[in-house]
Order: C-alpha cells, then structure tokens, then sequence
C-alpha cells in the first residue's frame, strides 16, 4: 500500500541523500537474487535510519531482522568508533550474503552475526543499547520490545517497523490475522508505555521512534 503517490516518492528520495555506491549494489544484487525483496530498507529509509543513527551517535546497536544487512549498515553510518553492532536474524542462507557486504564496508569487524530466534538470542547480550531496530516477526514484537527495554541506557532510542501494516492497522481485521492484532496491541502499548516517550512516522510502511527515559 502506497500512502503517498509514487511521483512523490520519487520526489522525496531525489531530494534526500544519495544512496552510498554499496548499498546501492546491495539493493540491485537483493533484488536480482533473494526473495520477497521488497522486505529490504531501501533508499530514503536507509537514509532516515542513518540520519537518525548520526544524531544518536550510538555505541552499541541491536537489530532484530537483518535480512540482506542494508539497515544494519546504515545504523552503522552513525556508530561511535568503539561501536558494536549485533544483528539477528534466523535465515541461515542470507548469512553469507549478509557477511560479503558487511566485510565490503568499513564496519565488518564491528558486525556481530546471530543466527536463531531472537527471543532465545537477546537475553544472553550481555550490553546496553543506544539503538535498536525492531524488523522481524510481527507475532514477537511484544515479546522483543518487553525484553529490549531493559536492555536500553536511559535516552537510548528504540526503532520499531511496519508498524502501519499496509495499512491493514485501519481495516477490519480477519480472525486469523494474528500479525495485524498484534501490531494494533503493539502500537497501543507503545503510545501507553510510561518507560518511553513515542511519535509514529508515516515512513514508507511505519516506522515507531520511541525515546526511553
């Protein structure tokens, strides 16, 4: 679902930052070899996701969902040099895909792999966060956010996406929807949740900017 046109899309992404040359080529060789691309960050959010990465100037980043690792590189873009990235995702066949491009950029030695569920993986991250990214099942949301939130520093920020849905969060939803009901929870429990202060953005398909105090 577009919320915009795609004339202003465009607009808005010819008017933003470039896309840096590698992960430009990550998204083409995404799109030329991996399925479902369409689940890739791309260009105007990466750009919004470095933007924010900049202003937060964090140490220690976790992304729930890395897919082909174009957010997991844009995060790094704002990393403070001692920085560390850890990122989890279950698919075992885009791991090597993942570390081709990570390597290729200049934070590959900061870049942590974990393979598995990230409900099983969080508790044994024994750091504080400055930055998470929340992009993986839809059902765990809850579940991730009540196991990140204690793991934040105080001012640390929390990014959740597709929190929109397509714009399914609007519609009646079908009983067998579980992503979407969770989401509408997920979204109500965010705006309620007295440990953060939050402001939806209609960012591509969503995006939760939530500051923990």
């Amino acid at each position: 679902m577009h919320f915009i046109s795609q004339e202003l899309e465009d607009y808005i992404e010819q008017h933003s930052e470039n896309e840096p040359e590698l992960l430009a080529k990550l998204n083409k060789e995404t799109y030329q070899k991996i399925l479902l691309p369409r689940m890739l960050s791309g260009h105007f959010q990466g750009r919004v996701l470095s933007m924010l990465s900049k202003l937060i100037r964090p140490v220690n980043i976790l992304e729930i969902g890395t897919y082909t690792g174009y957010a997991a590189l844009c995060l790094c873009e704002g990393m403070q040099e001692n920085g560390q990235l850890h990122t989890i995702d279950i698919k075992e066949e885009l791991v090597d895909f993942q570390r081709k491009y990570f390597d290729a950029s200049p934070w590959g030695k900061q870049i942590f792999q974990h393979l598995g569920e990230a409900v099983e993986i969080i508790p044994t991250l024994n750091v504080k966060f400055d930055l998470v990214f929340i992009d993986a099942d839809k059902e765990n949301y809850i579940n991730y956010w009540e196991m990140i939130v204690p793991k934040m520093n105080k001012g640390g920020i929390i990014l959740s996406d597709n929190v929109l849905w397509s714009g399914k969060i609007l519609e009646p939803v079908h009983p067998n929807d579980i992503s979407t009901k969770v989401l509408l929870e997920y979204n109500l429990l965010l705006k309620n949740d007295p440990r953060v202060e939050t402001v939806l953005l209609p960012i591509r398909d969503g995006l939760t900017v939530s500051r923990v105090l």
